[in-house]
């Protein structure tokens, strides 16, 4: 058996792909499902039940970072349409690609993808910092999920600026 090669060394400036669930090719599941299972289920000792049936959703969108060869996806999230607003899950890096920054850049375009609307996530709990950088903020208590305590998250649609009540030097109507 080979080993994997190792990921590019500068994903500084990483490619993003972004693709519905309708989209997707039988091997992009087989990969992305290899790479949650391998984080989710072994590496961190959870068994649950991946297949959850909303990967194929016409309103899923799948993001992530291919490895240079193996692992084929460095790097992954979902963005979910729900009854409040979006959802972001599974967020994942393959142990060999953290500490580069990849789950940012998923998590940037993620958020530019769902734009103005509310946005909600489930942490675990100790990574909910690295989502308060992103602007979420604790929704309420923390839960044990599968054994692992996670926080709810949410981030508010942006609030339009309220107009100015100050009057125009020049005019003396509100500005």
């Amino acid at each position: 058996m080979s080993q994997p090669s190792p990921l590019p060394s500068d994903l500084s400036d990483p490619q993003i792909t972004a693709v519905s669930g309708v989209e997707l090719t039988t091997r992009q599941l087989h990969d992305i499902l290899h790479l949650r299972v391998d984080v989710f289920v072994v590496e961190q000792e959870c068994a649950y039940p991946e297949i959850d049936g909303r990967d194929l959703s016409a309103d899923t969108t799948h993001l992530w970072i291919a490895g240079e060869h193996e692992p084929p996806i460095a790097a992954y999230l979902r963005v979910l349409t729900d009854q409040s607003g979006r959802r972001i899950g599974r967020v994942v890096t393959h142990s060999d690609a953290r500490g580069q920054r990849l789950a940012s850049a998923l998590m940037e375009q993620a958020l530019a993808i769902t734009g103005s609307e509310p946005v909600t996530l489930d942490a675990q709990s100790y990574l909910t910092s690295f989502y308060q950088a992103f602007g979420f903020e604790p929704s309420g208590p923390e839960f044990v999920e599968d054994g692992i305590p996670h926080v709810p998250m949410a981030r508010p649609a942006p609030t339009a600026p309220a107009a100015s009540s100050t009057p125009s030097p020049t005019t003396g109507a509100p500005s």
